[in-house]
Parts: C-alpha cells; sequence; structure tokens
C-alpha cells in the first residue's frame, strides 16, 4: 500500500532533504538504494475498478521481485500493478533521473548511469548488473529502450531471469518489418504492397518508388514511434527523406536498414490489442482509434473506433491473433493496421511490448494488461476467453507534451522544471498516467511526454466531454504543452463526428496550428473574466491583510470603463462591481460573472451568466498585461483606462528585429550535423545543419541567399533554443 507523506514540521522536512540527498550520494557512487520515500499516490480514479476488473489472486504463485527496465510513467504504472500483486520492485534510473517519481515509489533503485540512454537505460551490462545484485526474478521493459531488443531478452534467459514479453524469436521476427512482414504474408494477413527486401541507397529507392507509384512511405526496418519514417511524394523528398531517415534510424535503434512500401493515402490508423500465453491461446481485445498523429506519432486515441462494425472489428482481431499464433507469441502486444474508407484494411506492424495507449483498453473491458502480462511470464493460462471480452463504454487518450504545438509540424520539445503542477485529478472517471510531480525536470535527454490523460464515459460524448473539462483543469507551469492543440482537436467538428485520417492535423492546420480561434459568445465570455479578473485584482491592491477597511483614501472605484485589446482587436468595455457579481457591459451585451472565486487559485471556476467556464491565470502585471488560458490556449490580453488607451494610441509601435539572416534554433537539443562552413555560399531554402532533439531529426535551412559569415557552434554541441547556429553577412 502507498504511503503519502504529510510534512507537518520542520522536522520531516529536514529529514526529506537528508534523505534525498543520501540517496543522491548512494546515486553518484552507483550503489543499490534502497528507497524509503513515498511521496505521491495514484489517484481514487486510477484505483477504482471502472479501469481494472479483473480480480487478482493473491494465492497465486507468482515473481517475489521484479525489476523495470524503463523510466517516467509507464515505471510508474507497473509498479501499481507489482504493488497491488504483492510484488516488490526495483527501479533504475540515470543520475539526472534520481529524484524521479519512479524512483521514489519503488522498493528499490540502482543507478545505472549518466543521462544519455545509451549509457544508462540502454545500458545491458550495467543493467544486467542490477539484476544480479538486486536478485530480481523477472524484469519488465515497459515500452521503449530495450522493451523490443531481443539481444536483451536472451541474456536473461541465459541468466536465468524471467523477461516479462514475448519470446526472443518472436521479438527478432516482428522487430524486423521486412521478415515480419513476409510472416504476415503467410498467415493469411492482409499486407501493404511494398518492395520485400532492403533498400540499400538513394537511386534504389526512387527505382522502387517509381515502380510502386508515388506516394510512399520510407521507413527504419528495425524501428517504431515514428522514429526513421517518412513520406515522400517525388523524387527530392524521397532523397531528403532517406537520408533522415537512415541517421534517425542508426541513431535509435542502431540499424539503419530501410524498407519502401505504398503509402496509403488518407488511411486511418487503428490497432488490435491481443493477449497471448504459453499454453496455446490467444484473445484480441477489440481496437483502438489511433489516427490523430504528428510526425506519424499519436497525439489522440480512443477505444472503441467509431469506423469499425462488428464484421470488420472480428475480421481484423483474428488476423491479429493469426498473426500472434504465427510466432508463438506470449504476453501482451499490438497488430497495427491501416485502414481505408471502404474498411480494407492492411498490416502495418506488430509491437512486441505494452504499448502506451494500453489503458485505453483497459477502460473498455476491465483487464489490467500488466497484471496479465506477468501472470503469463511465470507460466499460468490466460484466465480470460475471446467471449469474456467485451467494449464496456468509451474511453479516450490524449498525450500531454512538453511542446510547442505552434512550432514546425505540431510541436517541437520544450524544456523546464515543473514550478507547478496539478493533475485533475478531482473530476470523476479521470485517470492520469505520469511519471512526474511538482518540481520535475523535463530535460533534453528522453521523450517529452508529460502524461497520459485518460477518461471514461459510457458514451463517447460523456468520455470527450470529460476529457476537456479535464484539460481545462489541467495546471502545467514552467515548459510549454501542447493542451491548446488537443483541446482543439477534440471541439473539431470532424473529430466529433469522428471523420478522421492520419493526415488530419495537416489538412485542418495547412498552415500549423495556431491557436484555438475564440466564437463570438466565447470572446464575450473571456472578456467579462479578465476585466472581471482585473476588478478583483485592484480590489485586493487597495486592501491590507487582517484589516476589514481599505487602507487607501478614497473609496474604491465601482464602475471601470476600460479597452480591451485581444486577438488585435480593441474593445470597449464597462465593468461595474456589484454586491454578488461583476456586470460587465459590452456594447449592447450585458454580462453577469459571479465573485465565488479566488484571483489567488491556480484554477479559476467562473461562471459567466450562470455557464461555468474554467481559466488559468498564467501572468499579470501592473501595465494591464494578462495571460489568460481559456479553452487551452493561452490568449495574451491588455486591459487599461480609455484615458491611457488614448495616450497607448501616440506610442511608436516597436519594429520586429530582421533574423533572415541567422540560422535559429527553434528547440533545445543536440547540433548533430553541419552541412556548411564560413565563407561558403549557401542559397535560400538550402540544408545547412540538422538538430537532434528527443532522438528526431530536424533540418534547418537557410532563409535567404548569402555567405556565411559565423558558425557559433559545432557538431555534437548542445543548444538551446533561440541560439544562433550560423550567421550570414
Amino acid at each position: 500500500m502507498l504511503l503519502q507523506t504529510v510534512f507537518l514540521n520542520n522536522y520531516s522536512t529536514i529529514m526529506s532533504v537528508f534523505v534525498r540527498h543520501y540517496l543522491r550520494c548512494c546515486n553518484k557512487l552507483n550503489r543499490i538504494c534502497v528507497n524509503t520515500r513515498r511521496c505521491r499516490t495514484y489517484s481514487t480514479a486510477y484505483n477504482a475498478e471502472l479501469y481494472t476488473t479483473t480480480k487478482i489472486d493473491k494465492d497465486e504463485p507468482t515473481f517475489d521481485k521484479i525489476l523495470i527496465a524503463n523510466r517516467g510513467e509507464i515505471a510508474c504504472r507497473v509498479i501499481h500493478t507489482c504493488r497491488a500483486m504483492g510484488i516488490k520492485t526495483v527501479a533504475i534510473h540515470s543520475d539526472v533521473d534520481s529524484d524521479s517519481l519512479h524512483v521514489r515509489l519503488a522498493d528499490e533503485a540502482v543507478c545505472v548511469g549518466p543521462a544519455p540512454s545509451a549509457q544508462s537505460y540502454l545500458n545491458m551490462d550495467v543493467i544486467m548488473n542490477a539484476i544480479k545484485q538486486t536478485g530480481a526474478q523477472a524484469v519488465h521493459p515497459g515500452y521503449g529502450f530495450l522493451s523490443e531488443n531481443n539481444e536483451f531478452s536472451r541474456r536473461l534467459a541465459e541468466a536465468g531471469v524471467q523477461f516479462i514479453g514475448p519470446p526472443e524469436g518472436a521479438i527478432r521476427a516482428m522487430g524486423d518489418k521486412l521478415e515480419s512482414k513476409q510472416i504476415a504474408k503467410n498467415a493469411n494477413v492482409n499486407i501493404v504492397p511494398g518492395f520485400d527486401g532492403v533498400v540499400k541507397n538513394e537511386e534504389e529507392a526512387i527505382g522502387h518508388a517509381k515502380d510502386l507509384g508515388y506516394p510512399v512511405m520510407i521507413k527504419a526496418s528495425a524501428g517504431g514511434g515514428g522514429k526513421g519514417m517518412r513520406i515522400a511524394w517525388n523524387d527530392t523528398e524521397l532523397r531528403e527523406g532517406f537520408r533522415l531517415s537512415t541517421q534517425e534510424a542508426a541513431s535509435s535503434f542502431g540499424d539503419d536498414r530501410l524498407l519502401i512500401e505504398k503509402f496509403i493515402d488518407n488511411p486511418r490508423h487503428i490497432e488490435i490489442q491481443v493477449l497471448c500465453d504459453g499454453h496455446g491461446n490467444a484473445v484480441y481485445l477489440n481496437e483502438r482509434e489511433c489516427s490523430i498523429q504528428r510526425r506519424n506519432q499519436k497525439v489522440i486515441e480512443e477505444a472503441p473506433s467509431t469506423f469499425l462494425d462488428a464484421k470488420t472489428r472480428k475480421a481484423m482481431g483474428e488476423q491479429a491473433v493469426a498473426l500472434a499464433k504465427a510466432v508463438d507469441y506470449q504476453s501482451a502486444g499490438t497488430v497495427e493496421f491501416l485502414v481505408d474508407s471502404q474498411r480494407n484494411f492492411y498490416f502495418l506492424e506488430m509491437n512486441t511490448r505494452l504499448q502506451v495507449e494500453h489503458p485505453i483498453t483497459e477502460c473498455i473491458t476491465g483487464i489490467d494488461l500488466v497484471h496479465q502480462m506477468i501472470r503469463v511470464a511465470k507460466g499460468h493460462p490466460l484466465s480470460i476467453t475471446q467471449d469474456d471480452i467485451g467494449i464496456n463504454g468509451w474511453a479516450v487518450e490524449c498525450r500531454v507534451y512538453a511542446e510547442d504545438p505552434y512550432k514546425a509540424t505540431f510541436g517541437l520539445p520544450s524544456i523546464g522544471r515543473l514550478y507547478k503542477y496539478m493533475e485533475p485529478e478531482h473530476i470523476p472517471k479521470v485517470r492520469v498516467d505520469s511519471g512526474i510531480t511538482e518540481g520535475s525536470e523535463i530535460s533534453i535527454y528522453y521523450d517529452p511526454m508529460i502524461s497520459k490523460l485518460v477518461t471514461y464515459g459510457s458514451t463517447r460524448k460523456e468520455a470527450l466531454d470529460t476529457m476537456k473539462k479535464a484539460l481545462d483543469s489541467y495546471v502545467i507551469r514552467g515548459v510549454t504543452h501542447n493542451i491548446s492543440l488537443l483541446q482543439d482537436v477534440l471541439v473539431h467538428p470532424r473529430f466529433i463526428d469522428g471523420a478522421i485520417t492520419t493526415n488530419f492535423l495537416p489538412e485542418e492546420y495547412p498552415e500549423g496550428f495556431k491557436g484555438h480561434k475564440l466564437t463570438e459568445i466565447e470572446q464575450l465570455q473571456l472578456v467579462s473574466m479578465a476585466t472581471s479578473i482585473l476588478m478583483r485584482q485592484l480590489l485586493k491592491d487597495r486592501t491590507f491583510l487582517n484589516q476589514t477597511r481599505i487602507g487607501c483614501k478614497g473609496s474604491p472605484q465601482k464602475v471601470l470603463n476600460l479597452i480591451v485589446n485581444i486577438e488585435k482587436q480593441n474593445i470597449s468595455v464597462q465593468v461595474e462591481d456589484l454586491e454578488k457579481s461583476y456586470k460587465v457591459i459590452i456594447g449592447d451585451r450585458i454580462v453577469n460573472v459571479n465573485k465565488s472565486w479566488s484571483i489567488s487559485a491556480d484554477l479559476l471556476d467562473l461562471e459567466v451568466d450562470d455557464q461555468a467556464c474554467s481559466v488559468q491565470i498564467i501572468s499579470h502585471d501592473a501595465a494591464g498585461n494578462l495571460k489568460i488560458q481559456f479553452k487551452g490556449t493561452i490568449y495574451p490580453i491588455n486591459i487599461v483606462t480609455t484615458a491611457i488607451s488614448e495616450l497607448q494610441s501616440l506610442m511608436p509601435e516597436k519594429k520586429k528585429p530582421d533574423t533572415s539572416k541567422e540560422v535559429i534554433s527553434p528547440m533545445p537539443g543536440k547540433l548533430f550535423s553541419l552541412s556548411a562552413q564560413v565563407g561558403e555560399k549557401v542559397y535560400e531554402g538550402q540544408e545547412v545543419c540538422i538538430v537532434e532533439a528527443m532522438k528526431m531529426h530536424n533540418s534547418l535551412h537557410a532563409a535567404k541567399t548569402g555567405i556565411i559569415k559565423s558558425v557559433n557552434f559545432e557538431a555534437g554541441d548542445s543548444i538551446g533554443e533561440g541560439d544562433v547556429i550560423i550567421q550570414l553577412e
């Protein structure tokens, strides 16, 4: 059972600092650290039977201790089930993760190296040593890192340690996209047309593309998670995509082999969850709709899909099971398909691990997938049959990332410390899978996911309405996040109708995401709330602590005539402080805003004409500049009196600096390569360098033709967002 420590006095605070210091000292010595801190429990919603109704048999034989070869939210997720089963856990961590949540939740913790993944979470030698030192009987790999590494599985078997996942042969077969495609074909699984072999160079790729016909998909043979994947519509895009995919594949998987296949235009991405044991039993747990993607990475998932009928669901499930049986699969796995507008479906790949989006399957089936994985690894047969699996309600998952959704293709990574962090756990039917707490650091070394926000409902509408409320109530300060994009997608008519494909984002936001566009009613609500907040702030500024009287001379103003600048519009507003509300007049509209809220709260739940609205005050200064988060988007608002507004109109407008002669990094990361030197002439649109961030390679180009005056970094250097990499004369 999780314990939650409440620090009530200085002694407990001192002890907390002491324990933290002791753990860090142990980590530096690369020693095993028994972790005594318990600073967070899962939310009530997470533990509810709503999500995992499978009963755990305490008398059933299981492992005594499991090492979790991962970090972050998935490590916390595995720990949760292990505790319910009475299994002790060992966390591994890099030195920068020494104070992470998964380390604090585990019974023991072992430092496995410095921050770079290759030297820590991918360092098999050190992890094997940690297993030996702690006496762990089994290893759960989570997803990513070593979860689909057949060599790691083999080494565990040789050491007599159980890998909580499929056999080595299944990992190897399904991990190689060339081999998996052939196995799928032999198992009578529908496959996408393509070249059955490794593409050796750009010229060969172009030849195959012309045979297949554009567009084509280039992807890493050993890849996954959207890395090493590019879509090409012509020869030029294919050359660039081949080069970048080769680099990403080598960097992420240590294998630069690529394959090429026909790109199914306007498809849906729908996957089937399978569960198999070592006794010949296999079932499918219905589907997950994963079509909302950016850069081939999923953003919003839901289960079930609005598109599938019972006949197609059954056919996809049976083919997924057939593929799993063809490789003697044991454990949880996911078979991904592309589905066209006529419900024709084609095998894409099989992920031989627990999927990121597994919680929504748990919601609609009540089956704890981690529990089943551990049971199967221990040698138990499945306790469920296909007839036991139904669809109960609807679940939606939003991946909340530390990303700026306004940059590049719907998001570039953001790093920083979370100085304020509050998950919307107070809302019923909300589950938050995260591996962070207030004060956690989002670094350049790992995936920028903050959490998986999951909502459940008896209907899709209920699940979506709960999700919108949860996103509004999610407080994240210290990094830029993608809640604005998530919120905007959820209210989009196409998404509400379920008319989505993997091209949804580029089709609906062809110029990139610019933030939520306020409707007339929404703008009225926001302006009314903003002016009410200003009125409340002015009154607060005049009040002395523990005094009932107003300390300043003169009576406070009950009526203010203001000019509100929002979305490049100046709006005349009159706000009046009444006994129980603020009366706001905008043109011929009169709006009443309730007063039962505190301006110092992180989340403000207001009522505008009796309609509930949630906002967050991100910043507020004495010049009347506010940043308010509403409907997920942060809106800069300037509010001044009419007299000040008249004076502002006389001020000259500040010109934006010309940055066309500079190549500026749009994100923090590492300079992977430079393709231009000082004195060299470059042309507009020419690639000059590549920045690697969160294992993704991003090509930067010259904004104009010119001679390179200076290069401020070398390949391999760490760079920050806004750093000038190259300057032209």
